[in-house]
């Protein structure tokens, strides 16, 4: 998708907007991992747990921009769902939501290497996923920041030994990164930089497909390129910004695509966890004529099943940034790049 001079152009151009998710410092220091781990393994979650509370007190206080965007999302699910509330949100309920991403940033490293009962998964479609286990193809699974998709990549690969390959960006998960292939070296994840897409890699994706290898990324982050690479979709009822990038790798992948979901309810004392896989398409079509709508539309598909997910758990909702557009900036994106090849 781009060669190296476009990256550092991209990177540059994303830091430069304060607003993007990308020019937010990664939170969590590889020896903090690496401490949290110790501890969990040593004298368990509830330690955990209260270790956590300095973490939560930091994005707090010194996350401006993280507790705003808590509080936009938070307010936006009220006034959609106000069933799920018997109150306004407040700022406990800010507090709320720090205090799960903390214990779901556990959860992603403990998924690796802990043992999970597989009587903690509630299934959601059993048969969807009965279906996908039993399928020796390549597919293509698109998640997002909502949750904890480390389970879904821990159950997958616990239960069916699959080789699965990440797509993401490394600014914000070198340390999770790292601290993972050290406690799970035998993990068979493979991590590849979502800025360094080119035609080579693009066939190397397509070679781990047709060897029934799965392939994850997220469809919930603008790209680094801004919004000019992305499609603007109905979340909330308000305007957001969704990338193109997944489905054009689908369309050249010529390939199967899922939707996985996956939380666990923090509430909920059984610890049960929420698992869900959606038949997104057999294919992605794209049309000569209307390439630009059948982008949008798979974008939207794709924001309706998140938005259900979110509204069933919103305190699992971890992108704490300004989500959605400006409402004087709520026309299309630019089309012109969605008519390009992924190469």
């Amino acid at each position: 998708m781009s060669n190296s001079s476009n990256t550092k152009n991209n990177e540059q151009t994303a830091a430069s907007d304060d607003s993007h998710w990308s020019s937010a410092q990664e939170a969590g220091t590889l020896f903090g991992l690496r401490f949290l781990w110790l501890i969990h393994k040593t004298l368990g979650r509830k330690a955990v747990s209260i270790l956590l509370l300095p973490t939560v007190a930091y994005f707090v206080i010194f996350r401006a921009d993280s507790r705003k965007a808590s509080q936009e999302f938070l307010k936006n699910h009220y006034q959609q769902y106000p069933d799920f509330w018997k109150r306004k949100p407040k700022f406990s309920d800010t507090i709320r939501h720090f205090r799960q991403f903390a214990e779901t940033v556990v959860d992603k490293l403990s998924s690796w290497y802990v043992e999970l009962d597989s009587d903690l998964f509630k299934i959601h479609s059993p048969e969807v996923v009965e279906t996908l286990l039993n399928d020796t193809r390549g597919q293509l699974i698109i998640g997002s920041h909502f949750g904890n998709l480390e389970f879904c990549r821990g159950f997958m690969h616990r239960y069916k030994d699959k080789s699965i390959n990440v797509l993401l960006h490394d600014k914000h998960s070198q340390n999770y990164t790292n601290i993972m292939a050290q406690l799970n070296p035998d993990s068979r994840l493979n991590v590849y930089q979502v800025d360094e897409f080119n035609i080579n890699t693009i066939l190397s994706f397509k070679e781990k497909l047709d060897a029934g290898e799965w392939l994850f990324i997220a469809g919930d982050r603008i790209p680094l390129t801004g919004v000019e690479r992305t499609v603007t979709v109905d979340f909330f009822n308000k305007k957001a910004a969704l990338p193109i990038g997944p489905y054009l790798l689908a369309k050249a992948l010529d390939c199967p695509v899922k939707l996985m979901f996956s939380y666990q309810d923090f509430a909920d004392k059984s610890g049960q966890i929420q698992f869900e896989v959606v038949d997104f398409a057999e294919k992605i079509v794209l049309s000569r004529k209307q390439r630009q709508s059948d982008i949008e539309n798979y974008a939207q598909r794709f924001a309706t099943e998140l938005e259900k997910q979110c509204a069933k758990a919103p305190f699992q909702w971890f992108n704490f940034y300004d989500f959605w557009l400006p409402e004087e900036n709520t026309q299309e994106q630019i089309n012109t790049i969605a008519n390009k090849e992924v190469a």
